[in-house]
This record gives C-alpha cells, sequence and structure tokens, in this order.
C-alpha cells in the first residue's frame, strides 16, 4: 500500500513521469532555510547557484535534514521502494527580472546512473509560478530513448554545460506551479525545463535527487547517504555529512563533486548507449 501517494498518482507518475504539488515543510520553514541560503550569499559574496549544486546539501546540516523529510521519503517510497539513497542536491535560484533559464534536458543524460530509477524531489523554498519560472515537464518523455543533448554554455543557462534538448514542441509543456514548502516529484528521464523570472520577487528551489539501494554509478564509485531504509548492495560510499554550517570536511566533498561534473568529461547517456551497442 502507497504510504504517501495514492494509486491514481503512482499510476500517473508511472505513465507521465511526474506528479505534483504536495506539502513537505510549511512556510516558516522555507522562511528560515531561504534566510540560511541568503545569509550564505552575503558572507560568501557570490550567488548560491555558483557553489550550492550536486551535493549542494552537504552545506549545511538543515539541508541534509530536509532531505531527510519523512513526507518526501514517504512519497519517494511509493515511486522507487524502502531502501532509499540521497546521492545529491542542487539549488536553483533566480532572481526577480532575472533572464537566467533552464533548458529542455534530461538529468539521467549526465547522472551516469543504471538503471535509470532515480527520482527529483524538487522543493519550493519560495512560491514557485509561471511567472517567475517555475520548473516545467514534458509528460510521458522518460519512457522514449535517451535523448542527444547540446552542449550550448550558453551564458544565461543555468545548467552547467548549457546540455539543450533541440527542438521540443512548446505547446506539450506542463508546468508545475508550488507554494513555499510544497514539492514535485519527476523521474530522471523526464525532460524538464525552466524559463527566466519575469516577477519583481525571487524564485527559490532546492532538487533532491534520491535512488534505491539497488542503482548504481556508471562513473565509478561515488558517495551518498542513506536515508531510509537498509543498503544491502553496498555501490556507494558514504557521504561526509556536516557536523555544522559550512563543516569544512562537507564542503571538500561538496566542491570536488560540484568541480568534478560542471569541469569534467562526462558522457552523455545517449552515449553510453551507443558505445553498450557497438
Amino acid at each position: 500500500m502507497p504510504r504517501y501517494l495514492s494509486d491514481e498518482q503512482v499510476a500517473f507518475f508511472r505513465s507521465q513521469g511526474y506528479a505534483y504539488p504536495f506539502d513537505a515543510i510549511d512556510k516558516q520553514q522555507a522562511v528560515r532555510l531561504r534566510a540560511l541560503i541568503e545569509d550564505y550569499e552575503r558572507q560568501s559574496g557570490h550567488d548560491a547557484n555558483r557553489t550550492l549544486k550536486i551535493k549542494g546539501h552537504l552545506a549545511f546540516p538543515a539541508l541534509v535534514e530536509l532531505g531527510r523529510n519523512p513526507r518526501i521519503l514517504d512519497a519517494v517510497q511509493d515511486l522507487i521502494g524502502p531502501n532509499i539513497l540521497l546521492f545529491g542536491a542542487s539549488i536553483f535560484a533566480k532572481d526577480g527580472g532575472d533572464p537566467r533559464y533552464v533548458s529542455w534536458h534530461q538529468d539521467s543524460a549526465y547522472f551516469g546512473l543504471s538503471p535509470h530509477e532515480e527520482v527529483t524531489a524538487w522543493v519550493g523554498l519560495t512560491d514557485a509560478t509561471e511567472q517567475n519560472g517555475c520548473l516545467r515537464v514534458l509528460p510521458g518523455s522518460h519512457v522514449g530513448p535517451d535523448y542527444r543533448h547540446e552542449e550550448t554554455y550558453a551564458p544565461d543557462n543555468m545548467l552547467a554545460k548549457g546540455q539543450s534538448l533541440l527542438g521540443i514542441d512548446e505547446s506539450l509543456a506542463v508546468s508545475m506551479p508550488v507554494e513555499a514548502g510544497q514539492f514535485s516529484l519527476h523521474h530522471e528521464r523526464t525532460a524538464h525545463s525552466s524559463l527566466p523570472n519575469r516577477s519583481g520577487g525571487r524564485r527559490i528551489g532546492f532538487a533532491f535527487f534520491y535512488i534505491p539501494t539497488h542503482v548504481k554509478s556508471l562513473k565509478g564509485r561515488g558517495q551518498a547517504t542513506l536515508v531510509r531504509g537498509v543498503d544491502e548492495y553496498g555501490y556507494w560510499d558514504p557521504d561526509v555529512l556536516p557536523g555544522r554550517d559550512l563543516d569544512p570536511a562537507a564542503m571538500r566533498q561538496l566542491q570536488a563533486a560540484w568541480g568534478s561534473y560542471k569541469d569534467g568529461k562526462v558522457l552523455q547517456a545517449a552515449d553510453m548507449a551507443g558505445q553498450a551497442a557497438g
């Protein structure tokens, strides 16, 4: 029996590759987490998008706890089973009037996971609306092939390599607005994007990346955190969890993971499939 999602919601996710909105935390908690991130930006002197990526939750115990949120984990468990690893998290923040956007892409192209069973929970720390650039998805795109991405490195693209799917029919896009404290879910192979923020206020979300424990990394041995159940496979080494805000050891892992992803050569899933076929 599902713990959080209805049978209809589970079936919808299986066929369409997404589901929303669901409650995770109250608005006051969302406000506190936003303040934590913006205090970090003031102290560091830079936009959190520059650093809180791939393992962004390791910067703060409060973000690790958000990744362990029981409501989020209950929903994820309904989709991938009771043994769950959190292998990463990234911030996506847009200022009011911000021209930055996220191009159409599949996370599976660069995550390097096998099998493709990752589920992302995108948590709003502010309201995310169509006006301020909420997440959009292409329904059913997770059941097709791995798409080839063009790496554009476009300056306003918030993705590390500006990876983009070309020729997407925008008329098929579905927006997934959430209120502060709510979350949406999407499969790693679901094509998704977001538009620039046309509002006067800031939009902040944190995306958490969950996998069942039987999923392996195709990039070599990775690190993750068991957030529910048991790990009977041992494919992942444990993350260095922060004992305090900006814990130096945890920050070193965060910086190494983001640097490797951003600057390293990563084979796309479509290339890996081609190699396997060859």
